[in-house]
């Protein structure tokens, strides 16, 4: 007999090794839903990966988007009948209420990733990350704690921008092979560089400056975040606790040993781990590294 939850589960321990370590943190009958969650953010956050063309990637969003609104247990043309993190996922849904809505603004956010154009500006990157990383603390947020998570939806904003960012800084040398631009014009501008210089050669005498700028755009909202992270609740945790190697991936991008355009910054599994389980036990303390 199949089991799909463990299925489900060695999907995000394969795809997002980070997301998967801090499930680990949540109480044991939570954990389930919280890998269906990352499970499906893992799915279409890869797309791209697996299906190399546009408008198959946006059939494949599509079908998710189905799979999505198809109401539980019914046939629904087969959409998520079968498929484990899609089951695994609509049980989550529905168990935990969550959002649909939510998933359907996932879902159009990910449609940027399927193309190359360019983030036209700082506040549509925000938006970007809102939509994808933020909503996905927020949904980890209402499983884990569905009374004290709308208190902290705005701090789940901010969480999503840090560490969102910072996941794209660490994607730099992918994104500029493909020729994919995350960076937005209007720090490359004020970089002196251009989304069709960034992702060319070297990138440019602007690139290593738009590089900065963005690692201080992700600083920004990390600080923003920690301001508030204190009133988190033990029971939040475990949905915020990617943020706890946001800072170190920053810090090791910032090194002049690294440059974050030619190579993904990397924490050794010892640090990772010590940085997860400091938090999770002590939680985020003001003025603390």
């Amino acid at each position: 007999m199949i089991d799909n939850a463990k299925i489900v589960m060695d999907a995000v321990r394969a795809a997002d090794h980070d997301r998967y370590l801090t499930a680990l943190y949540a109480p044991a009958d939570k954990r389930g839903a919280l890998f269906s969650l990352y499970a499906f953010n893992a799915e279409i956050s890869g797309i791209r990966d697996r299906i190399h063309e546009p408008l198959p990637g946006e059939v494949r969003l599509q079908w998710w988007r189905d799979a999505i609104a198809g109401e539980d247990g019914a046939a629904d043309d087969g959409a998520g009948v079968g498929h484990p993190v899609a089951d695994a996922l609509k049980a989550t849904i529905s168990t935990h209420r969550l959002p649909k809505p939510a998933f359907d603004n996932m879902l159009d956010a990910r449609i940027f990733d399927l193309y190359d154009d360019p983030m036209p500006s700082r506040t549509d990157l925000e938006g970007y990350c809102g939509e994808t990383a933020a909503a996905l603390i927020q949904l980890a947020a209402m499983v884990l704690d569905p009374i004290a998570a709308p208190r902290f939806a705005e701090l789940a904003g901010r969480a999503g921008c840090a560490q969102a960012m910072t996941g794209l800084l660490l994607l730099l040398p992918l994104h500029r092979r493909r020729g994919q631009c995350f960076v937005p014009a209007d720090v490359l501008a004020a970089a002196g560089s251009s989304p069709e210089e960034f992702v060319k050669g070297d990138g440019g005498p602007g690139a290593q400056r738009a590089v900065a700028a963005m690692i201080a755009l992700a600083r920004e909202h990390f600080s923003a975040f920690e301001q508030g992270a204190s009133a988190l609740p033990a029971s939040l945790r475990p949905a915020f606790l990617p943020l706890a190697l946001s800072r170190a991936y920053l810090g090791k991008m910032e090194s002049v040993r690294h440059s974050a355009l030619r190579s993904v910054a990397r924490l050794s599994a010892v640090r990772r781990h010590w940085l997860l389980l400091r938090r999770a036990t002590r939680g985020w303390v003001p003025s603390t590294t």
